[in-house]
């Protein structure tokens, strides 16, 4: 196999596409928190491209990992010279392989913290991107930023060495308004609702901790864009690694798969420039917000639907799970009756068509991806992927059935610990644990209804829909989740007549 490094880079086999650009001449102009494989798959590609473009030079990638589970990638990417592959493979198997340059710089935050403090107030530097997952950005139930964090107030005390995102970035935006330097932008990507004004909130309350006069300043000159980001991309095993690089012929340690389908919608909010985007597909706009509401409650609500039932039902991967007529046919009707109802077509973006192509990209066979990756953190994603959907079906006196089904298999997951062919797994709610114990710990089904973070207000008052649930619940415990889809409809039919009896 070839090794992957800036030496090895001319000599690669011909069939993996090479940067277009000669990598000598690129300067960082992005700094990116939170390298990981969908970054990698996502704006780093997007800038592979700019890049090969003469007059986009100054945006290069510099690449930053805050974490101590990031420690093996960063050894990888180093010894790679931050250049690794991404081999995109479509529904039908036809992959395409690329090796991304874009990244020109990399620097592990834990090995020097005050390093990557100076490169992110370098004047070079004009936008820090993020991608730091859902609950990274420690704004609770309430819309309140999380000081008493560990790390939070270990920044706070500590603002020349931090170890969280928020330290960098406001101990960087202090150095900034202390030089005399402009502020950069912040641009997030990761997949939440209003993902840009999530980061303002996070970093006026912490830099309001830290300095008032440095929040107001921060609050005048800081772009925070929203943006809308979509690229399935499973987690690299070591044995999709395997596969990776007996396809390329590669010998690279942080190779990225993904789908072959990819999408930006990003508000054009910047304060001191930025790439010429739009040159390559992405899809600038005034307002993220009806994107962002489309792709949530669609994709990241389909992927939440299918997740639990699923995995409790015996299945591991998200594309066998859409080829079994049973699941599909599950999620057509989330997509068509429960979610898609409240949404309007946009410009670019026909619903119809757009709830087709997420089943066909589920059912992507190449990707392999896992269910257990949707499953995970479950806590954090079902308040912003499903609450809306369940909020507005329950306010409109929709019958919503199918969340019902849904929650029920959640609550048994959290509880049980075991599929229902009586296989172990390990619950991973990284970000959301302290909500869940009381949840985990309970014996009545419905302490998890009467949530309201994790189900809103309504749901624990509405009768037919506690009713559906609590005989779901039922069903899934004592039948498992296959057969209690199965009989679905009959069993929120008669849920609901004894609900409308009773009431």
């Amino acid at each position: 196999m070839s090794p992957l490094n800036a030496c090895t880079l001319n000599s690669l086999p011909v069939a993996i596409e090479r940067p277009g650009y000669d990598r000598a001449g690129i300067r960082p102009g992005i700094a990116h928190i939170g390298v990981g494989a969908f970054h990698r798959a996502h704006l780093a590609v997007y800038l592979d491209q700019c890049l090969a473009q003469a007059d986009q030079a100054e945006w290069g990638l510099l690449g930053i990992n805050l974490l101590e589970h990031d420690r093996p990638l960063a050894t990888a990417l180093q010894a790679q010279d931050g250049l690794y592959s991404v081999t995109a493979l479509s529904p039908d198997g036809e992959a395409r392989s690329q090796v991304i340059g874009a990244m020109v710089e990399y620097l592990y935050a834990p090995d020097q913290p005050g390093r990557v403090l100076e490169r992110l107030a370098d004047p070079a530097i004009r936008i820090v991107s993020l991608t730091i997952t859902e609950g990274g950005y420690l704004i609770d139930h309430k819309g309140r930023f999380q000081l008493e964090d560990a790390t939070v107030q270990h920044d706070l005390a500590s603002p020349q060495t931090p170890e969280g995102v928020f330290g960098y970035l406001i101990g960087a935006l202090a150095l900034r308004r202390q030089r005399g330097i402009a502020p950069f932008t912040v641009m997030s990507c990761d997949n939440l609702r209003h993902n840009g004004s999530q980061a303002r909130r996070a970093c006026l309350a912490f830099a309001e901790a830290l300095n008032p006069e440095l929040a107001a300043w921060i609050a005048e000159h800081v772009a925070f864009p929203n943006a809308m980001v979509d690229r399935i991309t499973p987690a690299t095993t070591p044995e999709v690694r395997e596969r990776l690089n007996a396809l390329t012929g590669l010998d690279d340690q942080a190779p990225v798969l993904c789908e072959d389908f990819v999408q930006w919608v990003l508000e054009d909010r910047f304060a001191t420039g930025r790439p010429a985007f739009e040159r390559v597909g992405v899809q600038l706009v005034s307002d993220v917000t009806p994107y962002e509401e489309a792709k949530i409650r669609l994709l990241n609500g389909a992927h939440q639907m299918l997740s639990y039932p699923a995995f409790l039902a015996g299945l591991r991967q998200v594309d066998v799970a859409l080829h079994d007529p049973l699941f599909h046919d599950y999620l057509r009707d989330f997509l068509d009756q429960d979610a898609g109802i409240w949404l309007h077509s946009l410009p670019g973006m026909e619903l119809d068509s757009y709830k087709a192509l997420l089943l066909r990209r589920f059912g992507n066979h190449a990707i392999a991806d896992q269910l257990a990756r949707l499953c995970l953190d479950g806590g954090s994603k079902l308040p912003g992927f499903l609450l809306p959907t369940l909020e507005a079906c329950l306010a409109n006196g929709r019958d919503a059935r199918r969340l019902a089904y849904l929650l029920a298999c959640y609550d048994v997951y959290l509880k049980r610990g075991t599929d229902d062919a009586g296989e172990a797994f390990e619950l991973r709610e990284p970000n959301a644990m302290e909500l869940l114990e009381p949840i985990i710990h309970s014996d009545s089904p419905l302490t998890l209804l009467q949530n309201p973070v994790l189900v809103g207000a309504r749901a624990a008052r509405d009768i037919r829909f506690v009713s559906q649930y609590l005989a779901l619940h039922r069903a899934v415990t004592e039948h498992g989740a296959r057969r209690s889809l199965e009989q679905l409809e009959r069993i929120a039919d008669s849920a609901a007549t004894e609900a409308a009896a009773a009431g």
